[in-house]
């Protein structure tokens, strides 16, 4: 049966929209580095216990006081020129406030000792480096290459996702722990041989495998949380997202990453490929995986049919019926044409994202939702004739008077109804006219 495709409808919000010259961009950058530079220097001052040992030795401390210095001046300056501007005045405060505690704690002059490691630490360099990272880089590509050139910076939601984006990160050594004891208790299963194996390979070679083989363990975990009515209320926090961009990644309960993660890693360290192949596949894996979650509208040429992009992932969260139960690799496309849950109309973007019933909209309300629900059908309610005949009676005036199915779509999401009633309703507008 074909299905009516629509187009996606992203509704103006000059509310929320950067412009230049009213101080807005000054005062959100302000509050950015001032934030950013204050946990910074607690991260100097208590590094046992606010820095990772992985992350610290990939960095060298004395250099990044450099990058502090000057995110620390420049958060002055935004904040000066926002306060003066009359941009916000409030969020210009609170960026100088930020700051010159930052200074008055010591700044980027702290001195920079041997550190004592803890067995449980929490990763605020981590945190700090990342963001900054994430928002210059991904937030600029979003802008130059948008898929929805009206889709804000600050739209609906983004501190919800701000705050996962923070704690998954905060937690980073959890992961690590988690990781390194399902290894621990693994040890029984590992070949010797195999891995010696493996490690004789070219680098390229290995790193293939060991995409290949951490797709296939998420492939089959992430349908899982999808079949299984126990675990898709967790997994649903991940797809309550109804606006997609590089933060929207980060939503995902603390279950369900723990339980990704820990199972990719068990996967990557069975098969046994070098270290160096490990840190270029994680590197790999974080790029696109954010990538795929953006709101991005570059040609991927042919490499969209292999490899997945930001495309084929938005229909993975899609709440229209075709996408219901597709696209769950998170590599590549080759599991999901194996195994039958291939879906890509090549010419068509989502119009809806989301769950089918949507989850509450706080963070603690979503991370107790799982345990309040008894989990509930992925699949779209069917919704009674009358309603139907309703609704499309509604559509076909709508046409005569000229609108888009982008536009009804969006007046019918106003009034209420829910993403799956509307498609089922152009469905039955299509094969049926209205009495004259």
């Amino acid at each position: 049966m074909k299905y009516d495709y629509q187009e996606r409808e992203v509704a103006q919000q000059p509310d929320r929209e950067f412009v230049y010259g009213t101080g807005k961009i000054s005062a959100y950058a302000s509050v950015l580095l001032g934030c950013l530079s204050l946990i910074s220097v607690f991260a100097y001052l208590y590094p046992s216990y606010l820095t990772t040992t992985d992350m610290r030795a990939v960095y060298d401390g004395e250099q990044l006081q450099i990058i502090l210095k000057y995110g620390m001046w420049s958060a002055l300056f935004f904040g000066v020129v926002a306060f003066v501007s009359n941009g916000s005045k409030k969020l210009a405060l609170i960026g100088l406030s930020t700051t010159i505690l930052a200074f008055a704690l010591g700044g980027y002059t702290i001195e920079v000792s041997p550190v004592e490691p803890k067995n449980l630490a929490i990763g605020v360099d981590w945190l700090a480096l990342s963001l900054l990272g994430h928002v210059v880089f991904f937030t600029s590509l979003e802008k130059i290459f948008p898929k929805y050139r009206d889709q804000v910076i600050l739209r609906k939601e983004w501190k919800l996702d701000l705050v996962y984006f923070a704690i998954n990160h905060l937690l980073i050594t959890t992961f690590i722990l988690l990781g390194n004891y399902a290894i621990h208790r693994l040890q029984w299963a590992m070949s010797l041989p195999l891995q010696e194996y493996i490690q004789s390979l070219p680098f390229f070679v290995q790193f293939i495998i060991a995409v290949l083989i951490a797709d296939f363990v998420f492939y089959w975990q992430h349908r899982v949380f999808h079949k299984v009515k126990i675990l898709w209320p967790f997994h649903a926090v991940h797809h309550s997202v109804e606006t997609m961009d590089w933060l929207a990644g980060s939503r995902a309960h603390i279950v369900h990453s723990i339980i990704e993660r820990v199972a990719v890693v068990i996967g990557l360290h069975l098969i046994g490929v070098e270290k160096a192949v490990l840190d270029a596949y994680i590197i790999f894996a974080a790029i696109q995986s954010i990538t795929n979650h953006c709101n991005l509208g570059i040609p991927w040429g042919p490499i969209k049919y292999i490899l997945v992009t930001p495309q084929f992932h938005h229909w993975h969260h899609s709440s229209e019926r075709p996408a219901l139960d597709t696209n769950f690799g998170a590599h590549t496309t080759i599991f999901d044409r194996m195994f039958g849950s291939y879906h890509f109309p090549e010419g068509h973007w989502p119009a809806h994202y989301g769950t089918t019933k949507r989850l509450p909209r706080t963070f603690f309300s979503q991370l107790a939702h799982p345990f309040n629900a008894d989990g509930y059908d992925l699949k779209p309610r069917q919704v009674k004739k009358e309603k139907l005949v309703k609704i499309s009676f509604y559509i076909h005036n709508a046409k005569k008077e000229g609108k888009t199915a982008a536009q009804i779509s969006g007046a019918l999401t106003l009034m209420g109804w829910p993403a799956d009633a509307i498609d089922q309703a152009f469905e039955f507008a299509s094969k049926n006219k209205p009495a004259a």
